[in-house]
């Protein structure tokens, strides 16, 4: 089962994809990425330079031991991430 959420969390990336992410004051450290991907809609754009994208990694990650699947958003506009969905 799974969960929304969008909570604002502060991530790592290395070699363009993330690593590290904190969300609810606890650390989680990406074990591997499942998926990516990039959806770009017009209607997103905030300027002529701005892409409009929405770039999303689903990613199994472990903070304390347990270990979940969690689905990742950077937007490039804003350029913030955001924890969008976690699986049970």
């Amino acid at each position: 089962m799974s969960r929304l959420y969008g909570d604002p969390i502060e991530v790592w990336i290395r070699d363009g994809q993330p690593i590290q992410f904190v969300w609810r004051d606890r650390l989680y450290t990406v074990r591997r990425v499942l998926d990516h991907w990039v959806v770009a809609r017009e209607w997103w754009k905030i300027s002529d330079s701005d892409p409009g994208e929405r770039r999303f990694w689903r990613a199994e990650a472990a903070s304390g031991g347990q270990v979940g699947t969690y689905e990742l958003r950077f937007d490039t506009a804003g350029e913030g991430w955001l924890l969008i969905r976690a699986w049970d």
